[in-house]
């Protein structure tokens, strides 16, 4: 009955005066408190997700590595060849029909991580930390076992994950770190100057640029701000981008430094000077100028003194230490290029399979 005189509508439901609805709990009405559970609830959550994840990588590590054993020790003793595991996987696969990861391949792969790691290394960080699919890109890419464990702690440090961490066995980053010619140690506290020295390299390796002169400073710049997500895998971790060509007005003059950043953990600005040519000392005074009037114009009073890096098509290493003896700032000069320069050995390289190999074998051990 519509009891307000107006024609119902088709479709429309009638309500008795005296029908009564739930009334909705206002969020106003939650006691003070309640925010302060729900977040300490959510982190117990997370957390517990977190551990959970970790105990079962760590448990399945430890089960590819009893299994890998297994393969390495009979076949040492019995020496027996490829048709044993093939009848092995496929044995598996009829007693474990809905379990995955026991391919041929895999097992082989099993049997080579038993191979490269002695077990008390496995239940330790920062191998238990690291997913299956890292150490097959450790195991295939990397020969040397401290190589591999400088990878390993590097890739739990940054939480890389496996493209990123082949993309630095490629780049042979373990080769470039720390390696820029500072002045660092006379310019900053020991417990600055380490961690800063660390987070630089020689030469940066710009492989996703396209340029069509290398001459050109300003192509050069345009293009790493374009692949800025790339650029800033290439820097390293703490480095968060501020701008380019930032203005820097001193005493009426305008003046543009080609790259701003702001490092996380040191807690101060990083100026970059690109440029396309060979060092020259005359270089480091425009730099020094730059960093002068960010400290004075955008440091906050707790940021520590800024740090300037150069980046040049190619140097003299014992020229540019020469050249950094005059500065009482910390400076850093590395070259760059847009080419890996230093790859793996011909003979071992050939040998190893591509990533786009790699992640197909990956993706049929995960359908099998």
């Amino acid at each position: 009955m519509n009891r307000g005189g107006g024609e119902i509508q088709p479709g429309a439901r009638e309500y008795s005066e005296d029908t009564s609805f739930p009334a909705t709990r206002a969020v106003s009405s939650m006691p003070e408190w309640y925010p302060e559970l729900l977040a300490s609830v959510t982190r117990q959550v997370s957390t517990g997700r977190s551990k959970a994840i970790t105990a079962a990588n760590r448990e399945l590590l430890a089960s590819y590595y009893a299994i890998g054993q297994d393969i390495l020790d009979r076949q040492n003793l019995e020496g027996w060849g490829a048709k044993i595991i093939d009848r092995l996987a496929a044995d598996l696969k009829s007693q474990f029909p809905g379990a995955s990861g026991f391919s041929p391949r895999n097992l082989k792969y099993m049997r080579a991580f038993a191979e490269t790691w002695p077990a008390e290394a496995i239940v330790q960080a920062p191998l238990a930390q690291l997913p299956w699919y890292h150490h097959l890109a450790l195991i295939q890419k990397l020969d040397d076992p401290g190589t591999r464990l400088w990878y390993a702690n590097a890739s739990v440090e940054h939480g890389w994950s496996r493209n990123v961490l082949v993309h630095q066995i490629e780049s042979r980053l373990h080769e470039r770190s720390g390696q820029a010619v500072t002045n660092f140690s006379a310019t900053m506290p020991p417990s600055d100057s380490d961690l800063a020295q660390q987070s630089l390299k020689d030469p940066y390796v710009f492989d996703f640029l396209a340029l069509t002169d290398r001459r050109n400073e300003r192509e050069l710049e345009h293009q790493l701000i374009q692949h800025v997500e790339k650029f800033l895998l290439e820097l390293g971790q703490g480095f968060a981008f501020v701008g380019e060509q930032v203005l820097l007005e001193i005493n009426g003059e305008e003046f543009f430094a080609d790259l701003l950043f702001y490092h996380l953990r040191l807690r101060c600005y990083v100026v970059i000077e690109l440029k396309a040519t060979r060092f020259e000392p005359g270089f480091l005074g425009q730099l020094g100028m730059y960093m002068a009037a960010v400290d004075d114009l955008l440091a906050h009073a707790d940021d520590k003194p800024t740090i300037g890096l150069l980046l040049c098509k190619e140097k003299n290493n014992v020229v540019a230490e020469y050249a950094l003896r005059g500065y009482k700032t910390p400076i850093g000069v590395a070259e760059w290029t847009d080419t890996v320069v230093k790859s793996l050995p011909e003979e071992f390289s050939a040998s190893l399979p591509s990533i786009r190999e790699l992640e197909a074998e990956l993706s049929q051990d995960i359908s099998e």
